[in-house]
């Protein structure tokens, strides 16, 4: 993993005394919160209904053990003792003291963490595919490419005050674990005919109160050209983005108003300008990157394991465990496991410090030291010897972490809603857990088969409940809370925006409803290999639309 320089370090430092003598004139008085206000959401300091909130970045959700103690150590010590796992592949701590958070800003920096560019109209943590270098149908680690592109966004003066928040995403592989089609520049590292490295560009995704899909903008960009390229699109949207009205002013909206064609024309021109400059990326400044995020050494090993086979056929749950949260690895006898945050019945995306003292002591021990963030808020191990996976099992159990529900229902993506948020209209971690706690039962979940639901407590979509299997929306209706439901939602490759299934529901009212609909889908699956949103788009929305008007209540 990338390994700061003593630029980086003088970098983080000054930026680190420059929010202590800001945070300083605050409490004294010398500022005011309206004046404060800018300052501190350019270092992930926002101001929630309880308490002000400090989001911590991540880039591309890649954790050393090391940083994740200190996130533990933060929470013990200047928080309530856990941190939350966002979808962009932070961690936010819900209740620091405002006049704590230098403090803690500066434990980070210790550690080669930040939460620069965490928030404010600027470009946000580039995030990345959580399975980067472990995914056999990888054609290259993007990583490499979203530290190039973070070192190069980090406090860019043409780029601070956008018209709004813009977010990259890049994934390696055809197949979209980093949801990059819902980006406001989302990056697929592809070879060309002659063997080439390059990337083919998406633009304008995102979700909101407006949702669309990115569209294609390129479909080759050579390697050398990333910056420039990137940068161009960003100076036509800093020149054409709307300021006047923030509900318009993403990028999403310039294309649609503005059409493809027209911001492809743009793009180019600016890029011809500045493609052959001070952007243009140089074989060796990329190898050099690349080389922070070379592989671990494996050992050798075959490609069965005797050991993860006997313990699977001595211990049920650990055979459920590996069915659902153990994938492939591109180095045989290896494996990448994810650590679910979605416990039955708890609040998704938290983890406590002692949780995360435990991860960090299991991936030292079986996972060189490294440990990923999803944006699915869960927590990931990318390296694991399968003679491991019995070893890692028995502590993730002992650490309370060892769910077996990694892409099924109970595996909810959730905003913190209304029981955090000064945004949110409703709330969005009770719904979670009573659907986590009527439908987890593991021969159910297993059954139901791959679903995934999405909760978002306002129109904001934190909780990207537009591209949820089951999208469940938020809203307020006359004082009270009320939510819209979704469906057929996807944030893969074959990226779709959910359909309305009709009116809402009440609180008391959604875990009825969403019972009603996998009751549904069961009974017009093809075959027990179908899932819920081949089932969804083979039958269409009418058969579940039906149900939910005659069943659901």
């Amino acid at each position: 993993m990338y390994v700061y320089d003593a630029f980086d370090h003088r970098f983080v430092a000054a930026r680190v005394a420059q929010f202590r003598d800001q945070v300083n004139r605050r409490l004294s008085g010398e500022l005011t919160e309206e004046q404060f206000r800018p300052l501190r959401l350019m270092n992930g300091v926002y101001l929630q209904l309880h308490a002000y909130m400090l989001r911590v970045a991540i880039p591309y959700g890649t954790l050393s053990s090391r940083q994740m103690r200190r996130l533990a150590h933060i929470a013990r010590v200047w928080d309530k003792g856990y941190g939350h796992f966002t979808t962009r592949q932070n961690i936010q701590f819900n209740w620091p003291k405002l006049e704590a958070i230098p403090d803690i800003l500066e434990a980070l920096a210790d550690v080669e963490m930040h939460a620069i560019q965490t928030s404010g109209n600027c470009i946000r943590n580039v995030t990345a595919d959580h399975f980067a270098g472990a995914d056999p149908d990888e054609v290259a680690d993007p990583r490499p490419y979203a530290e190039i592109l973070r070192q190069w966004s980090s406090l860019h003066p043409e780029f601070t005050y956008l018209p709004r928040k813009f977010k990259i995403a890049v994934t390696g592989a055809a197949a979209d674990r980093a949801a990059i089609r819902f980006h406001d520049i989302g990056l697929v590292v592809v070879r060309n005919a002659a063997g080439e490295i390059g990337f083919e560009v998406h633009v304008g995704g995102g979700m909101g109160r407006t949702p669309f899909v990115a569209w294609k903008l390129k479909d080759f960009l050579p390697q050398a050209d990333l910056l420039s390229y990137v940068e161009a699109i960003l100076r036509v949207y800093n020149l054409y983005g709307r300021r006047d009205n923030k509900y318009k002013a993403r990028i999403k909206i310039l294309l649609h108003e503005a059409g493809l064609d027209k911001i492809r024309a743009e793009v180019e021109a600016e890029w011809a300008e500045i493609r052959d400059g001070a952007l243009k990326l140089a074989p060796a400044d990329v190898a050099a990157i690349a080389a922070q995020f070379a592989p671990p050494v494996f050992a050798e090993r075959v490609p069965e394991s005797a050991i993860e086979a006997a313990a699977s056929a001595a211990d049920a749950g650990f055979a459920r465990w590996v069915a659902s949260n153990v994938r492939p690895h591109r180095v045989a006898g290896h494996a990448s496991v994810t650590i679910s945050l979605k416990p039955i019945g708890g609040v998704p995306g938290d983890a406590t410090a002692e949780q995360m003292e435990a991860v960090a002591t299991l991936a030292d021990a079986h996972g060189f030291g490294e440990i990923r963030v999803s944006h699915r808020q869960n927590l990931i191990l990318p390296h694991v010897a399968r003679d491991d996976l019995p070893a890692l099992y028995a502590g993730l159990v002992a650490a309370g972490l060892a769910t077996a529900n990694a892409g099924l229902i109970t595996d909810t993506i959730t905003c913190p809603g209304l029981d955090f948020c000064a945004l949110a209209n409703a709330r969005s971690i009770p719904i979670a857990q009573e659907i986590s706690t009527r439908l987890g039962d593991a021969a159910r979940q297993a059954e139901i088969g791959p679903l995934e639901i999405k909760i978002s407590g306002c129109i904001n979509a934190c909780g990207h409940h537009h591209v949820g299997h089951i999208g469940i929306l938020g809203v307020d209706r006359k004082g009270r809370e009320f939510y819209q439901i979704t469906l057929g939602g996807s944030a893969d490759e074959q990226a779709a925006i959910g359909d309305s299934a009709g009116p809402g529901f009440w609180p008391e009212e959604v875990p009825g409803a969403v019972e009603t609909l996998v009751a549904t889908y069961l009974a017009l699956r093809s075959d027990p290999a179908e899932t819920f949103l081949a089932t969804y788009r083979r039958v269409g929305l009418a058969p579940f639309r039906e149900a939910l008007d005659h069943g659901a209540r």
